[in-house]
Parts: C-alpha cells; sequence; structure tokens
C-alpha cells in the first residue's frame, strides 16, 4: 500500500506521516491513494461543497470511482482529506494521542474509498471492525 502526502498547512506533518506510514504497510498490496492535510477553513469549504454541510469535519474522502469492479483493474483508490487542527483537538477530547487519532483518521478514510459505511448500524459495525482490526495489527491502541 503506497500512501502519498499533500501538505497544504504551515504546520509540519513528518511525524503523523511517518505513523500512518508504519500502519498501511501492515495492509500490503499495490493500490495508493492521497493523503492531503488541510486546515479548519479548507475542510469546511470541502465539506459544504461536496456533503451540503457548512461546517468543519474531520476528515472526508472522495474515491476516484464508485463503481466496485473499477477497483480491480485500478491502482488508485482516491483522496483522503484531514484536519489538522480537528485532529488535535479530537486526540484532546477522547484522551489518547495525536498520533492515534491521525492514524484512526487515515484509515476511516481509507476505508470509505474501499467503499465501507456506517450509514445503518450494520455498516458501521463492520466499519468499525475493520478500523480496529487495521489500527491493531499495526500497534495502535486506544
Amino acid at each position: 500500500m503506497k500512501v502519498n502526502f499533500f501538505n497544504e498547512t504551515e504546520t509540519k506533518t513528518r511525524n503523523y506521516e511517518k505513523i500512518i506510514k508504519n500502519v498501511f504497510k501492515t495492509i500490503g498490496g499495490k493500490k495508493e491513494f492521497n493523503i492531503i492535510f488541510v486546515d479548519e477553513a479548507e475542510i469546511k469549504r470541502i465539506n459544504k461543497e461536496y456533503r451540503k454541510l457548512d461546517k468543519i469535519t474531520d476528515v472526508i474522502s472522495f474515491a476516484n470511482c464508485d463503481d466496485p469492479t473499477w477497483d480491480k483493474h485500478n491502482k488508485e483508490l482516491g483522496d483522503v482529506f484531514i484536519c489538522i487542527e480537528k485532529a488535535i483537538a479530537q486526540a484532546k477530547e477522547y484522551g489518547h494521542s495525536v498520533q492515534r487519532e491521525f492514524a484512526f483518521l487515515a484509515v476511516h478514510g481509507y476505508l470509505h474509498l474501499c467503499g465501507f459505511d456506517h450509514m445503518s448500524q450494520e455498516d458501521e459495525k463492520v466499519m468499525f471492525q475493520k478500523q480496529d482490526d487495521i489500527l491493531l495489527k499495526a500497534g495502535i491502541k486506544r
């Protein structure tokens, strides 16, 4: 699994990138996706434009294609936008490390790119179990 990083903020993201890379080493494969670090203003703009929600969020994913058969022949999954300020605030709120929060958000976004969702309780249970499995395999604990 290859993760490409883009930082659209003034914040240094090297430590976040390192922990995320280590998580995705445990997944393997030839697929790749992008993680774009953004600030609150940008994630709010994206959320409003594409989801019609005028609020700051932590992570937003955009799959390159919603057709499940497309994935079989293409290696690029899409883009995951992570709001740095929101991730740091949530880590404090939830009482775990900032690194754990960035790893969680990256995995959450990645799973959306892979077609997982949490719109129903059943789907949420499946997706959240998959998140936990990936994070635990990478040694990331709450």
